[in-house]
């Protein structure tokens, strides 16, 4: 089991940018497939970007690719979200999620409380 905990969500304008950080728990983070979703009040949840255990391989929503990058690093138990050019549509709710399956949108069975991320036009 892993526990989650997200961080580093605020307040920021349209084109500015932000980094997201989870912190886990347990010494099995490195074992862990991980993503991060969101979601914004009245819509679904989103996926957003997942990274293979290694950090070798990372997958992104069409929405974001080229504006966000997924990381971790293993010897800290943590995961990443560098988020640049950011626009309104962004705002939402952010997770991290860790999971066994390689999949960009399902199979994650453990998910932190969320990062509010607020992105004024």
């Amino acid at each position: 089991q892993v526990q989650l905990v997200e961080s580093g969500g605020g307040l920021v304008q349209a084109g500015g940018s932000l980094r997201l950080s989870c912190a886990a728990s347990g010494r099995t983070f490195s074992r862990y497939v991980m993503a991060w979703f969101r979601q914004a009040p009245g819509k679904e949840r989103e996926s957003v970007a997942a990274i293979t255990s290694t950090g070798l391989n990372t997958l992104y929503a069409d929405s974001v690719k080229g504006r966000f990058t997924i990381s971790r690093d293993n010897a800290k138990n943590s995961l990443y979200l560098q988020m640049n050019s950011l626009k309104s549509e962004d705002t939402a709710v952010y997770y991290c999620a860790a999971g066994n399956n390689w999949s960009l949108t399902s199979g994650y069975e453990y998910r932190g409380q969320g990062t509010q991320v607020t992105v004024s036009s």
